[in-house]
């Protein structure tokens, strides 16, 4: 196996690319930023910091309000470009990950570290609905403008349905170290812009 890093400076441009299109206002460069940033801060946590950091880069490489298919098809991206540069299963790891992304619901792997690294990598993409409620606010505005498309009692009855899915959930986050630090504030603005979207426009 050769010693190329898994995300190399071509690939970064290349992705960068990607995440600078116009109709982007959340699922953007800074979003991918934010991402490395924890898992920085979590790097000695994570038994392969370079898959969750190629998962990070890919995750959201396509991204289209008007399909579902995205992360398959963000997850096929990461396949297809990362060939050749490690093995199968890594690649598959990286990809399951990715496809994760959909219902940030934990999928099943065989190992220990696997599992641990994919529930930290969900949790940093999901942090957003943990930080302060200014920066929330922005979020949930950015998200609102990807979807400028759907007419506001369908993006209300939407959103609103995501939310309570979330909140309805025992934990939020899957691991304790983003529970501690995020679930109270991600529970407090979750509630909150909820209630904003059952008001009577």
């Amino acid at each position: 196996m050769n010693e190329q890093p898994l995300i190399d400076e071509s690939l970064k441009q290349e992705l960068s690319a990607l995440y600078r299109a116009e109709d982007r206002h959340y699922h953007n460069l800074a979003h991918i930023e934010a991402m490395l940033g924890l898992a920085g801060d979590y790097r000695a946590l994570l038994g392969d910091p370079e898959a969750v950091e190629a998962a990070i880069w890919f995750h959201d490489a396509i991204y289209d309000s008007k399909t579902k298919d995205n992360e398959a098809r963000s997850a096929a991206l990461a396949e297809k470009r990362l060939a050749g540069r490690t093995d199968a299963g890594r690649l598959r790891r990286i990809g399951a990950m990715i496809l994760a992304t959909a219902t940030h619901q934990l999928p099943r792997f065989d190992d220990d570290a696997t599992t641990r690294d994919a529930s930290l990598f969900l949790d940093m993409d999901l942090s957003i609905l943990g930080a302060e409620p200014d920066a929330f606010d922005a979020y949930e505005n950015a998200v609102r403008r990807e979807y400028d498309w759907v007419e506001e009692p369908m993006w209300r009855a939407g959103r609103g349905a995501v939310l309570k899915d979330f909140l309805a959930r025992t934990r939020i986050f899957h691991t304790e170290e983003f529970r501690q630090r995020f679930e109270p504030q991600a529970r407090l603005n979750m509630a909150r812009s909820l209630e904003a979207l059952q008001r009577p426009s």
